[in-house]
């Protein structure tokens, strides 16, 4: 498989060892040092194209695969405002995206034990519940994509809570004023932290915690690199979750 990779730094890098390993091809590297290269014609030459960029680069990123006819896996983060308009334009125009907040398999995971556990905790209303995240400080948005998608899971199915707010610790942000229908999310930006998602359930008896804790950035590239081979052969627009399809 030919790899075009939109976005060369640190998780490009990695990306781009992983998929060596596993047989593939890169054919395609893309960073702000040379965007002049990132015209049709290049992509053209790939099977499938990986975005690891910034937010104010995605959506254009998307739309030149788009034009490319070149099937996209998106890590990026921070663009989701232009989601459902994107899907319309993938689906319309016969093309193919795969996306998502974290594409680690062990996130994933995570993610389908918080929806299981936030179902559950409709019968014991006496647990309150509150998401953190850690990551490191030159992550761009906040909070993060995957403790969006942890607060939107929960509040999907757990019955008292309609909406999450958030607050970044450590900022000139005023602290939140949490309504007992809201579900808080706490930011924190330290140096060197890949990322740490916890969901707290707290009572006045205990707390119950699930927490996954990144120890580097390999499980989020090997994530993506599954992704494409699963994605590159497909056309509709897919989230990694339909990748993974968790059962319980």
């Amino acid at each position: 498989m030919k790899i075009a990779l939109l976005g060369y730094g640190k998780m490009g890098q990695i990306i781009a060892q992983l998929a060596v390993k596993r047989g593939h091809e890169i054919v395609l590297k893309i960073s702000v040092d040379n965007l002049e290269d990132f015209t049709v014609e290049n992509l053209s030459k790939a099977d499938v194209a990986i975005d690891f960029s910034a937010p104010d680069a995605a959506v254009n990123n998307i739309y030149k695969c788009f034009e490319a006819n070149l099937p996209v896996v998106v890590g990026t983060t921070g663009w989701y405002g232009e989601l459902q308009k994107i899907k319309n334009d993938c689906i319309s125009s016969n093309n193919t995206l795969m996306y998502g907040s974290n594409f680690s398999v062990g996130v994933n995971l995570f993610f389908h034990l918080n929806k299981v556990l936030a179902k559950l905790m409709n019968n014991y209303p006496a647990y309150e519940v509150q998401v953190e995240e850690i990551h490191h400080t030159q992550k761009l948005d906040s909070p993060s994509g995957t403790a969006m998608t942890i607060a939107e899971d929960i509040v999907e199915v757990l019955d008292r809570k309609s909406e999450w707010v958030n607050e970044v610790l450590g900022s000139e942000q005023l602290p939140q004023v949490v309504k007992k229908d809201q579900l808080l999310i706490e930011s924190y930006r330290i140096e060197n932290v890949p990322g740490t998602h916890t969901v707290v359930y707290s009572s006045e008896v205990d707390e119950i915690e699930i927490k996954h804790t990144a120890q580097n950035r390999a499980g989020f590239a090997l994530g993506a690199v599954i992704a494409a081979e699963w994605v590159h052969d497909k056309t509709g627009f897919y989230n990694i979750a339909d990748v993974f399809n968790f059962n319980a």
